[in-house]
């Protein structure tokens, strides 16, 4: 499928190479402020996470926010997911879950909520994959896309030291007001569209580079926080992810 940028084997070689995946979830994850007050805000009931194996953000939405959560990935492996559930206090079951291909899927359900966590980026066509994120939202519902900001400090990290990596991901759609003109195009209000966090670096696969790659990754990271400290701020350079939230 020329439009997306990965295929099943690697995200099957990717999350093979994955251990400790079965984590507990911690109450102030990632864009937990974010969510939560979007959940009270707009008394969120149901809620989808797409391509979000093995389902992080529909755990914690289910054990914090008690919604009614469904996982649909390309890729699940159940056992993985259920081991997860456990982990955190919840059964199996607790969150539906949909193996699918998302361009050949006609839900017949619509949600309040949906989610999607690094998973556009991964498309050269962001305008319809977007649309594909609508398609699941109930009339009054709420879309909230996030995505890692690659024309930054990070994204040149990932360049540098990860290419193969950094050619898996789409560039050009790591722009808040491009992406805020596609979402605009299907309808929908924008609530917010920017950059987000004041500064990190990561590496996939940190373990098996040099150390002296790893020396440098970590000294940059040291002074980058420490700069982000002194005069806090979100920027395209710094910021390590851009964040969309949309009403329908």
């Amino acid at each position: 499928m020329a439009n997306l940028l990965t295929d099943r084997d690697f995200w099957v070689k990717y999350w093979e190479g994955k251990t400790d995946l079965s984590v507990t979830i911690p109450e102030n994850y990632l864009f937990h402020r974010q969510l939560g007050n979007l959940v009270k805000r707009e008394k969120v009931k149901t809620a989808i996470e797409l391509g979000g194996f093995p389902g992080y953000y529909a755990v914690f939405l289910k054990k914090y926010l008690k919604l009614d959560v469904t996982l649909l990935d390309y890729f699940v492996h159940e056992p993985i997911t259920n081991q997860l559930l456990e982990a955190n206090g919840l059964s199996k079951g607790e969150v539906s879950i949909i193996e699918t291909d998302l361009f050949n899927y006609q839900s017949e359900k619509q949600y309040d909520l949906v989610l999607s966590c690094g998973l556009i980026e991964h498309f050269n066509d962001t305008e319809d994959i977007i649309n594909r994120h609508v398609n699941f939202l109930k009339p009054g519902g709420t879309l909230f896309i996030t995505l890692p900001n690659f024309r930054s400090v990070n994204g040149w990290f990932q360049k540098t030291f990860d290419k193969e990596n950094y050619d898996k991901h789409n560039i050009d759609c790591m722009d808040p007001a491009f992406l805020k003109a596609i979402v605009e195009k299907t309808g929908l209000k924008v609530v917010q569209a920017s950059y987000f966090g004041g500064f990190s670096l990561w590496l996939e696969n940190e373990k098996e580079k040099s150390a002296g790659v790893r020396l440098f990754k970590k000294a940059s990271w040291f002074v980058g926080k420490v700069l982000t400290k002194i005069i806090p701020f979100e920027s395209k350079a710094l910021s390590p992810y851009i964040l969309i939230e949309a009403k329908k």
